[in-house]
């Protein structure tokens, strides 16, 4: 691989973290169709955010990867149905800590080192966040780096990261909702919270009465 920093889509991006997470959680399923490879990068559960890539997406992403030598069609898989791998062994090759923490930080974004202990878990189990914090000093520690400690949030008690395989980072554009909320967004739900509970409290009462007025209790 050439050092030059690498500049993916966010399409492309989420095309390598979905191939990446389905080859060490569903090998069964893997190298995948391009219709499994469209569900993996919509779910709506582990992706953040959300997408809702089409085939042409998909295509196009993949044809960029391929230029990239990071992923393309498979050369082992059997049937007529074209299917789709990664190559990121033979272009960086990863170790497995490196590998969940890169395919979970495509996935989800900038997260603590807390956060990708326990999304990493199907991928590869890091012992205690050391573990996890040595994982992310090899990919800051690469040429060109593949990681980044974003500055801590006002509130914070831990560092997030990010890693760099869509160019640099803005720590402001990946603010934190629940620390950005602040304080008053906190308070609205904690009121909005209370009202529902004193209204389910009502309706408990009035139907209690109309049991009562029924059986004559």
């Amino acid at each position: 691989m050439t050092a030059d920093p690498i500049v993916l889509t966010a399409a492309e991006a989420r095309v390598l973290g979905a191939l990446m997470e389905k080859e060490a959680t569903t090998p069964e399923y893997y190298p995948l169709s391009l219709n499994a490879l469209m569900n993996a990068c919509n779910q709506k559960s582990n992706r953040e955010p959300v997408m809702t890539l089409d085939e042409a997406d998909v295509r196009q992403a993949i044809h960029g990867l391929e230029e990239l030598r990071m992923a393309g069609a498979s050369r082992s898989a059997e049937g007529r149905v074209a299917k789709y791998e990664h190559t990121l062994g033979e272009a960086f090759n990863f170790s497995r800590a490196e590998s969940a923490l890169v395919c979970v930080l495509l996935l989800r974004g900038p997260q603590t080192p807390g956060e990708l202990r326990g999304r990493t878990e199907r991928m590869h189990r890091f012992i205690e966040i050391a573990d996890v914090l040595a994982g992310l000093e090899k990919l800051m520690q690469r040429e060109p780096s593949l990681a980044v400690m974003l500055p801590r949030q006002p509130g914070s008690r831990e560092s997030r990261y990010a890693h760099l395989l869509c160019g640099a980072v803005e720590a402001a554009s990946f603010a934190s909702p629940v620390s950005g909320a602040g304080p008053a967004a906190s308070d609205e739900r904690v009121e909005s919270l209370e009202n529902e509970v004193a209204e389910l409290r009502r309706e408990v009462e009035s139907l209690r009465q109309k049991i009562d007025s029924l059986f004559g209790s």
